[in-house]
């Protein structure tokens, strides 16, 4: 469900745009020492951070700037005005306001590329969203709002090259799970200090639902969500996307780069699925098609995206002739899951997709002229059984993966749990010799580098589908959070009980929190993982940790040396 805007007026130049030079990039380091670190961090911490100049009590720009979902001709830019002091997120209160937007070409805003004015009210949340179209293909953009007195802080954006375009690189930090209340996300004010990205894939769990102590549970509660209880009403979720939007770090990260964002189930309650949720009891929290409509409705309004059919997040970008990103919503459709250990996870009624959405994922892979195709899927699809893990383990990472403790055999909440759609998605795959697939996930608070087989059975006989990345959480507990151990303790026994009985499973890390950096070329699609030092220390530095690459052409992943440079 898309915010309730007018739809706001555009003009734009063209011409000499195209001809001016790019942002100088960053050098990449294998290690990113803290002094280093804080240089880098400057620039932008006072672009994302610069005050709102209003008049005492008028209007003011408190929750930051965004854009996200670049195409080669535009962008969509957001940003959320307090037009007076009661007018706080999901209060609904406060008048409707004009506000001005322009785009320029450089950040003294002397050259401006487009302008228009819009207007947003309480029946929005005062948030603004605008489709910026006639820009110039492959350009570095600044952007700003206005309303009355006050000024917006400034962002910078990069639209996309033109679909039939050779394109030599292009470059994504992706993230994934960002708890408030597990930690301060120095993930993302580390991926707002470079300049080398094309964009940030937010793979889901942006928010989470959870009241206060929930999870984690006290004492590891670093901040407090608001509202404190666990969020039902259009309101609550409102207040709630209001409150992640005062991060000082995530506010960095979206005046830096453009986003492209998919939700998963946090974003609504946990384990959700098209008619509930595990995290969701009618009997006393009400409809959950009511709750759902009222996560959407929020979602829209408070995220850089553009709603495709029928009000989902399921849509398409392309980044020249190198990649198409295909990009899925996993939790409007599917079917509840399946009890773990139970035969109905094969059962051909029950889907992950839905029709449609599998049918237009197909149809896409298979008619992309492009070297890559990504596909942002919020769940992991390469199979893990878990069976093998020792003893002890077993019911400290069935917790973490909401799964019953006596049968862990397989995550019923990722595809394993649908394995009819994964089956036909990937002969399809194999029978229209579809090269060069790279699934890129979050969800599970690990870090994987997976072949995708077509058959667990019989792999490596039966050979690999496609990559998979899967980045780790922001900030949201994994193995070592929920045993209370120090990193590469308890987890090195669990790591390798699931590398032995996953020969497709090259690598899994499950206790780091950070990021990745996917680097897409002609040759390679490599990524880069780092990881925070600390997720409870705002000062936290970052250090890159593995990197893993799929060559052109060889369905297969290898480990890379060092990251790209």
């Amino acid at each position: 469900m898309t915010s309730r805007l007018p739809s706001p007026s555009v003009s734009a130049g063209r011409g000499a745009l195209a001809a001016l030079p790019r942002l100088p990039q960053l050098p990449r380091r294998t290690v990113v020492k803290a002094a280093a670190a804080t240089a880098a961090l400057a620039p932008m911490a006072s672009l994302a951070l610069a005050p709102a100049a209003h008049a005492a009590g008028g209007p003011a720009f408190l929750h930051g700037v965004a854009s996200g979902d670049p195409t080669p001709d535009g962008v969509l830019l957001w940003t959320r005005v307090t037009p007076t002091p009661e007018a706080l997120p999901g209060s609904g209160l406060g008048p409707a306001v004009a506000v001005g937007w322009e785009v320029a070409v450089d950040r003294a805003f002397t050259r401006i590329a487009a302008l228009g004015t819009t207007t947003t009210s309480a029946a929005a949340d005062h948030t603004v969203k605008v489709d910026v179209r006639g820009l110039e293909p492959g350009t570095r953009y600044w952007y700003r709002f206005t309303t009355g007195a006050a000024v917006s802080p400034v962002g910078r954006t990069l639209t996309t090259a033109p679909p039939d375009t050779a394109t030599a690189g292009v470059r994504f930090g992706v993230v994934s799970c960002a708890n408030w209340e597990s930690g301060y996300f120095s993930a993302y004010r580390h991926l707002a200090a470079r300049t080398d990205l094309d964009a940030v894939l937010h793979l889901g769990d942006y928010i989470y639902e959870y009241g206060t102590g929930e999870y984690p549970k006290p004492p590891n509660v670093v901040r407090r969500h608001e509202p404190r209880h666990e969020i039902l009403t259009l309101s609550d979720y409102r207040t709630r996307h209001g409150t992640y939007k005062t991060d000082a770090d995530l506010q960095a990260l979206h005046a830096a780069h453009p986003v492209v964002a998919i939700w998963d189930d946090h974003e609504f309650a946990n384990d959700a699925w098209s008619g509930g949720a595990e995290n969701h009891t009618p009997g006393t929290e009400g409809d959950w098609a009511v709750r759902a409509a009222a996560a959407k409705q929020a979602y829209f309004e408070w995220m850089p995206v553009r709603a495709s059919t029928a009000g989902t997040v399921y849509r398409r970008l392309r980044f020249g002739r190198l990649a198409d990103l295909h990009l899925l919503d996993l939790r409007s459709f599917r079917s509840q899951q399946a009890k773990a250990g139970s035969g109905s996870v094969d059962d051909p009624g029950r889907t992950i997709t839905g029709r449609a959405q599998l049918d237009w994922l197909k149809s896409g892979l298979a008619s992309s002229d492009a070297t890559w195709k990504l596909v942002g899927t919020s769940v992991m699809i390469s199979p893990v059984a878990f069976a093998s893990l020792p003893a002890n383990l077993m019911g400290p990472l069935a917790g973490l993966l909401g799964l019953p403790e006596g049968g862990l055999t397989v995550n019923a909440d990722q595809w394993d749990g649908y394995t009819r759609d994964r089956k036909e998605l990937l002969k399809h795959i194999k029978d229209r010799s579809i090269r060069n697939t790279v699934f890129l996930t979050g969800d599970i608070h690990m870090a994987w580098a997976n072949e995708v087989p077509y058959d667990m059975a019989t792999y490596p006989g039966s050979g690999s589908a496609a990559a998979e990345f899967v980045v780790t959480s922001v900030t949201s507990d994994n193995l070592d959070d929920t045993l209370g151990v120090p990193a590469d303790t308890a987890s090195l026994a669990a790591e390798a009980a699931v590398r032995a009985a996953n020969w497709h499973v090259k690598w899994v890390d499950m206790d780091a929190h950070g990021y990745g950096v996917l680097d897409v070329t002609a040759q390679a699609a490599q990524m880069d993982y780092y990881v925070v030092s600390d997720r409870t220390d705002r000062k936290a530095t970052v250090a890159w940790s593995r990197s893993y690459r799929t060559a052109n052409g060889t369905l297969r992943v290898e480990r890379a040396e060092q990251p790209v440079r």
